[in-house]
């Protein structure tokens, strides 16, 4: 039977970066889009919906950013 090769080439798990991107966004971004939003004047449904995507992929993106940091710094 032939070998398994395996090729690592940042050295970071990038399951592991999205799996902790994901639960952190969550668990951290709805506090933060919940209280940015108490200060937000939102009159429709879709001005909520709106907002909530806007914060919320600023949060995701800051997020995946600082655990790719995070696995780079550990790794």
């Amino acid at each position: 039977m032939p070998a398994v090769e395996q090729t690592d080439p940042d050295g970071v798990d990038f399951g592991w970066v999205m799996q902790v991107t994901f639960l952190t966004t969550i668990l951290v971004g709805t506090p933060i889009v919940v209280a940015l939003s108490a200060l937000t004047t939102l009159t429709t449904w879709s001005a909520r919906a709106l907002f909530a995507v806007r914060v919320g992929a600023v949060v995701w993106f800051l997020t995946a950013v600082g655990v790719y940091l995070y696995a780079r710094y550990r790794r």
